[in-house]
């Protein structure tokens, strides 16, 4: 791909370490496999503590390189979130370390998250991948509410809120973020029968409108960072044009073997793209036999059960199966088109714009 010729030939010379980014935790392990550079930091996050965006921890590892494509993902805890972006990753050779944490039985049993805030990778062909805290998650309510009720973690430039519709507001603000910095975004809801992140995801078209996407020329001008205050940011990104959304890949994990039916999943199809038939999710258009432009159907995705492949005489497609066939298709998409080129470097520092405008004055 374009901008990584030299990098390549780099990380060729360091017996080709695949994960760029690395966890303290796992240091001593990446030594031992040659792993190559880990964070010294508690976690590589582009958010703080106070729920701010920042970029000097992730800024460095990015180039200038035009030719790059980010992948977002969203979903509830211990829906799978971590290990399909690990396949995207393809960490999957002998000895290699996944780049993303996946729950551990000690996680779960002790009720708490792996992800927080939003955990950046990058491969070396260039793909940006952004793992997510889960949405709709008691244990990130309970990292976030004080003995009062209030939050500690201030939204919208209040001081406080109860932490409830903190909680709540925090996974639409994940949502639009991600719908307006991301190429793709992942939507992962657990069993065929949760269908709570369509109805996140509807609110987040809701609010996402006369946004655009991180490369306006509003905010990758080079005195971007002097904008002004949040509503003269919300004034110049208005002017720049149409707005941008990122496309979405619905998957649904952990599907027993009775819910693997072809014509069942034929049937949920049907009704995701009702659902979002009249969203900004349904505008890219596909050509109808007839000549005509009809609205491109939605991608969803079946994964089920890892258990369920261990079964014999299991009919219907294996777990491995199914998430390879969801990293060749995401691999295969280009998802839109920002409105300008920009390098990976300009996406990041432009994102952290866009949050401050689209957290700040969407309500």
């Amino acid at each position: 791909m374009a901008g990584s010729g030299g990098g390549n030939q780099h990380q060729q010379q360091q017996a080709a370490p695949k994960i760029l980014l690395a966890k303290p935790a796992v240091v001593s392990q990446a030594a031992k496999y040659n792993r190559g550079p880990a964070d010294s930091s508690p976690f590589l996050n582009l958010f703080s503590d106070s729920w701010d965006f920042h970029t000097d921890r992730f800024l460095p590892f990015l180039t200038d390189n035009t030719d790059f494509t980010v992948v977002g993902v969203i979903g509830p805890p211990a829906s799978g979130k971590s290990t399909i972006m690990n396949h995207i990753y393809d960490a999957t050779s002998p000895g290699m370390l996944p780049p993303f944490a996946i729950q551990s039985l000690e996680t779960q049993s002790l009720a708490k998250h792996c992800t927080l805030g939003i955990e950046p990778r990058i491969t070396s062909e260039r793909i940006i991948l952004l793992d997510t805290q889960p949405v709709f998650s008691p244990s990130v309510f309970a990292d976030m509410i004080r003995s009062d009720g209030s939050s500690t973690i201030s939204l919208f430039g209040a001081d406080s809120l109860p932490a409830d519709l903190a909680h709540e507001f925090m996974s639409i603000q994940l949502g639009v973020l991600l719908a307006s910095i991301c190429h793709i975004v992942l939507v992962v809801s657990e069993g065929v029968h949760d269908n709570n992140m369509w109805r996140l995801m509807a609110t987040v078209d809701l609010l996402k409108h006369s946004l655009p996407d991180p490369s306006s020329l509003s905010l990758s001008h080079p005195q971007s960072s002097n904008l002004g205050s949040d509503k003269e940011i919300k004034d110049k990104i208005q002017e720049v044009g149409e707005e941008y959304m990122a496309c979405p890949v619905f998957v649904h994990t952990k599907l027993h073997e009775q819910d693997s039916a072809p014509s069942y999943h034929v049937q949920v199809k049907k009704a995701l793209n009702q659902y979002f038939c009249s969203t900004s999710f349904n505008k890219q258009k596909s050509t109808s036999l007839d000549g005509g432009s009809d609205p491109a159907p939605l991608e969803l995705f079946f994964i089920p059960r890892k258990s369920n492949s261990d079964y014999p005489g299991t009919q219907y497609e294996s777990y491995h199966s199914s998430l390879w066939k969801l990293r060749d298709q995401v691999l295969s998409m280009s998802g839109p088109s920002f409105s300008r080129t920009v390098s990976e470097r300009e996406w990041l520092k432009n994102s952290g714009h866009f949050k401050i405008q689209a957290y700040s004055e969407d309500r």
